[in-house]
């Protein structure tokens, strides 16, 4: 059966018309119950006769995920989904509360490959990849939970989005078409931990996304000791394709560095990061690393963070200390984790 929610409007179209022998704006209307009305059955599809329901519901299917749990953090807000996949796989999105507005964190894999110290989502490994319906699903399902639209996306989750970019990009198209959410993708933003070859396809997309990089140190040594990937793509490859992005797509690039206490929190790392990132049109998000407890790694003092902060600014780079949001229901970020149940409050 075909998922119709991996379609873009095009590929639907021809679809309906070479599959069930319908007229064009026959997709038109299925797509727009898709995406706009985000239904989850062929049923709530009123404004089609009875016998196409029945058709489309013998040769296609909408591949929702399923809520399996929903934790609220009980210091900010933030929500924590447990999202079941068709084939039994679990992964987590994560709403979180601000002034502007709602924002998702979803995940873009079940597992993860890149095998970054710190994070807890790489734990177990690759198991596969969703698909652009089951990032649609995520986005939807949150949603009419929480009875209201996102005003941002972050794809920040599980998984390397770069890993997977032709779903994602297919993901990206449909959230964004005019005759669906119609998200402006200025609002969404990538995280990557710095797949050069992947950056570069992005970049000759031109989508007008904010591409954010997980750097976590300034020279080859640290990074490679905290991101295996800085092994394939080391720092020098990645500032040169970074400075590239920028001058094709005008857009500022955001780089994301965990503080771990004793490994790259020194005012010396601080120096070798603003050394590094100097005449660059770009943002430092500072994370204190969240701890867990499968990683050996414990996060900067408050001071510390500060002192860090500090530097970089004094230095002319342009800083700020992430809000930490959902971090007493291990949503924080490098806390999701791949597996049937929700990973466990802090400190349980």
């Amino acid at each position: 059966m075909t998922a119709l929610l991996s379609l873009p409007l095009e590929e639907l179209t021809q679809w309906v018309t070479e599959t069930l022998g319908e007229p064009k704006f026959r997709a038109k209307q299925i797509y727009q119950w898709l995406h706009q009305k985000q239904v989850k059955t062929f049923g709530e599809m009123t404004n089609l006769s009875a016998a196409l329901r029945e058709k489309l519901g013998e040769v296609g299917k909408i591949a929702t995920v399923e809520t399996e749990l929903r934790l609220e953090s009980k210091v900010d807000g933030t929500r924590k989904f447990l999202f079941r996949l068709e084939d039994g796989n679990c992964v987590e999105t994560v709403w979180m509360e601000y002034r502007h507005g709602p924002s998702l964190c979803i995940s873009t894999q079940v597992g993860c490959r890149m095998g970054c110290r710190f994070c807890a989502s790489t734990l177990g490994g690759l198991v596969r990849d969703l698909t652009p319906g089951e990032m649609l699903g995520e986005v939807y399902e949150a949603q009419r939970q929480m009875e209201r639209p996102i005003s941002s996306l972050v794809l920040m989750g599980i998984g390397e989005p770069l890993d997977n970019l032709q779903n994602v990009l297919a993901f990206l198209r449909i959230l964004s078409s005019e005759e669906g959410q119609n998200l402006s993708l200025r609002h969404v933003s990538l995280s990557t931990c710095g797949l050069v070859d992947g950056i570069r396809a992005l970049m000759k997309e031109r989508l007008g996304l904010t591409l954010s990089i997980s750097l976590h140190g300034a020279d080859d040594e640290t990074r490679s000791g905290i991101m295996p990937v800085n092994r394939q793509y080391p720092i020098s490859e990645l500032m040169e394709v970074c400075r590239e992005y920028f001058r094709v797509t005008g857009r500022r690039i955001s780089y994301e560095y965990a503080l771990i206490d004793g490994v790259n929190d020194s005012e010396a790392k601080a120096r070798e990061l603003a050394g590094l990132l100097r005449g660059q049109n770009c943002h430092v998000n500072l994370i204190p690393v969240n701890p867990g407890a499968e990683r050996e790694t414990k996060r900067s003092s408050r001071a510390a963070v500060e002192r860090f902060a500090r530097l970089l600014g004094e230095l002319g780079i342009n800083a700020t200390v992430r809000r930490e949001l959902g971090s007493d229901i291990a949503a924080a970020c490098g806390q999701l984790r791949r597996a049937g149940r929700p990973s466990p409050p802090l400190g349980s």
